[in-house]
């Protein structure tokens, strides 16, 4: 992937003043991304100065330059969960039909829930519910219905990072009826250990090409001591049965190089959280030779941008495992 030019596209100096929960924020990083009714949208993650975390939209015409809200986003009816929720962050965008559905995580007490809400118009949210009973992150929905049923990737969070909260390392494939209630269908990949990508999870929701499920994935290398180095990489997914996978990438598609990357609030991280495909065919799947804009969070600071195109993400996702070596 290449970097935009003007990167980052969005910083804390971009973050409007919105009292009184914030006022000079600390942050703005990873972002769900969706093109809507011909504007580019983004759901972000900002951090005020208490590291209270609230979701703000920024939108844009032409997926460069953004300018964002200037009021923080309501989740309607989540007052009536009657437990206290720390934090909301780390969107996911998905269209379903006319309704865009925001996954995000949540922290509560002991643990973090996958939640979601939907929209319309981006001005007013609407909670639906908790939608996971363990700790679970890095949800992202499927963009159409596949057998009939809502298909979505997560993250359990079953592994213990030394000196480190608790993550994970293997991506699931789900499935509901309703989008509220939830059960596992299968393991889809696993982090390599001594690799780039020991740690992984979710990245942007999926996208239907003629070749399968196209999939951007977060990796974290954990084994040089000193620090954990986030990277990007990509899979692919059987169309018709996404438990299958048919392709993953040997190297990262991106990793951190420069300074908004390497210097911030978590230093050497690339998280990509949203994924624009500019062009389609007539029977909705992405074509190979169109662009593709690839939104992320940089060292959990700032909000970088990468281009691509499909075919290129493709190519990636059939590179091949890593080869075992002998002694």
């Amino acid at each position: 992937m290449k970097r935009f030019p003007n990167n980052p596209i969005l910083t804390r100096e971009d973050v409007p003043a919105i009292p009184p929960e914030l006022v000079d924020a600390t942050s703005v990083f990873n972002p769900g991304a969706i093109r809507h009714h011909g504007k580019y949208i983004l759901v972000t993650r900002v951090q005020s100065r208490s590291r209270e975390t609230f979701l703000v939209v920024a939108e844009s015409p032409d997926g460069l330059q953004f300018t964002m809200h200037r009021e923080i986003v309501r989740l309607e009816g989540m007052e009536k969960l009657g437990k206290r929720v720390f934090h909301v962050y780390d969107a996911r965008l998905t269209e379903l039909e006319d309704t865009v559905y925001v996954m995000f995580a949540m922290d509560m007490e002991g643990l973090c829930h996958l939640g979601l809400a939907c929209t319309k118009d981006f001005q007013r949210f609407t909670f639906l519910g908790i939608t996971t009973d363990d700790d679970t992150r890095n949800g992202v929905l499927f963009p159409e219905k596949v057998g009939g049923r809502f298909l979505r990737m997560d993250r359990p969070n079953r592994a213990q990072v030394d000196g480190g909260v608790r993550t994970g390392n293997t991506i699931w494939l789900s499935a509901s009826d309703d989008l509220i209630r939830w059960k596992p269908v299968a393991p889809l990949i696993s982090g390599r250990f001594h690799y780039w990508d020991e740690f992984i999870g979710s990245g942007p929701p999926p996208v239907k090409t003629r070749d399968g499920w196209l999939h951007i994935y977060h990796g974290v290398a954990g084994h040089f001591g000193s620090a954990n180095i986030y990277q990007a990489g990509v899979m692919l997914l059987d169309l018709k049965d996404p438990s299958k996978v048919t392709g993953r990438c040997r190297f990262n598609i991106l990793e951190p190089r420069e300074t908004y990357e390497l210097t911030g609030q978590v230093p050497n991280v690339v998280f990509p959280s949203g994924m624009v495909v500019e062009q389609y065919d007539s029977e909705g799947f992405a074509l190979p030779k169109s662009p593709v804009k690839v939104y992320y969070g940089a060292a959990d600071t700032a909000i970088g941008l990468a281009t691509t195109t499909v075919e290129e993400l493709l190519a990636a996702a059939r590179e091949g495992e890593i080869p075992s070596q002998g002694m």
